[in-house]
């Protein structure tokens, strides 16, 4: 909004320094201060009132034996809801708002936020089912076809059907390909192969995301981390001169999605303000189903969501140790025909407990030094992922 405001004010009246709205670093760092402005002037009212008010405390099983489990269930949740809001209100002030990327990530943000707020308004009003699983799903599902035909069929979209393959010289890869056993069928019908790659992509970060929400800290760090590599990588893609020196596909107007992204990187890091151990508050399902989405997105629109094994690694082994963990536990059952109730042996198990994050807190490790540790690791696998726009 003030995009248009001052770009009216200096056509209008010559109005001094309105011109620099037009500058996407200006409006970048502008994002991100305000961003993370309303992350630590509404970040202590509105702990208060959910704690005061709506008494909406975190259910944490106290049970599983983790460190600080009984004060972590006195702290509020629901936090997510003011991630949300750091991140839509600069983008709306300081973003052009007819740019269909800006649209499209704000749009994903506050439909993963509807998702995963009423998972989490459902387990303190009715018990700690909340959402069924299959409507969680079912919200990535519809987020990831409305998100995958927009980039097929919007006209201000180029080269729909193009991505970039890390590690190589010819690094752009056409999903036609994949069909191309069609032969003259193959241009007509290979959208409906992306669709349901951008369905999975955006359905498997946005649940590894919500796993990896599991102590003080660790997912907001990781995400403010994962949203400055995108937002880079967004700006570059961008720019004309920098795409072509760095030879990566170039695409007009994409680089307005560091405004975004830049409000993302404060949301994060202004949450973390709070949410660092001891954490005040915790983001609940609202934060960490739509920072997986958001991610997910983010790096589809860019064309770089053949990257996100490696710049979402965290999120990658935090997947990969649950299924670990549920397969091993089955075909131990299955083996030794355990009754049902009997939990399957410590000892016995491929993780002493899972995500892995939990596994390294039961191991006797600091929850603080397992979340400095991930999120350094965080940081090289983002270092590694920008490098990747020269290593091939």
């Amino acid at each position: 909004m003030l995009y248009y405001l001052f770009d009216w004010l200096d056509r209008a009246f010559d109005f001094p320094g309105a011109g620099v709205f037009q500058y996407i670093s200006f409006r970048a760092a502008a994002s991100i201060i305000t961003s993370l402005f309303i992350m630590l002037v509404l970040g202590k009212p509105f702990i208060r009132w959910m704690q005061n008010r709506l008494g909406m405390m975190d259910e944490v099983r106290t049970e599983l034996g983790l460190e600080g489990a009984e004060r972590k269930a006195k702290t509020p949740t629901m936090g997510g809801v003011l991630i949300l809001a750091a991140i839509v209100i600069p983008t709306l002030l300081f973003a052009k708002l007819d740019n269909i990327y800006v649209l499209i990530m704000l749009g994903t943000t506050v439909w993963m936020g509807l998702v995963g707020f009423l998972d989490d308004y459902l387990k303190k009003t009715r018990g700690k089912a909340g959402l069924p699983g299959k409507y969680k799903v079912m919200g990535q599902v519809l987020l990831g076809l409305a998100v995958g035909l927009l980039i097929c069929f919007h006209p201000d979209i180029i080269n729909p059907l193009k991505t970039t393959i890390p590690f190589v010289k010819n690094n752009e890869f056409d999903y036609t390909w994949l069909v191309s056993w069609m032969g003259e069928w193959a241009v007509d019908y290979a959208w409906i192969i992306y669709v349901v790659v951008i369905v999975f992509v955006i359905t498997a970060v946005s649940n590894a995301s919500n796993l990896t929400d599991g102590i003080d800290g660790i997912a907001t760090g990781v995400a403010a981390v994962n949203g400055g590599a995108l937002a880079l990588l967004a700006w570059v893609s961008g720019n004309v001169i920098m795409s072509s020196y760095l030879n990566i596909m170039y695409l007009p107007s994409i680089g307005e999605l560091a405004i975004f992204s830049t409000a993302f990187v404060g949301a994060t890091l202004g949450f973390l303000w709070y949410n660092t151990h001891p954490a005040q508050i915790f983001m609940g399902d609202t934060g960490s189903l739509a920072i997986g989405g958001i991610i997910a997105v983010f790096a589809i629109l860019i064309r770089k969501e053949l990257l996100l094994p490696l710049l979402c690694g965290i999120y990658l082994v935090e997947d990969l140790s649950v299924i670990i963990q549920t397969t091993g536990c089955k075909r131990y059952r299955r083996k030794h025909k355990l009754p049902a109730g009997v939990p399957v042996p410590v000892e016995k198990r491929p993780f002493l407990m899972s995500p892995l994050h939990h596994h390294y807190q039961k191991k006797g490790i600091a929850e603080e030094k397992v979340v400095m540790r991930f999120v350094i690791v965080a940081i090289l696998l983002a270092i590694f992922t920008l490098s990747t726009l020269k290593l091939r």
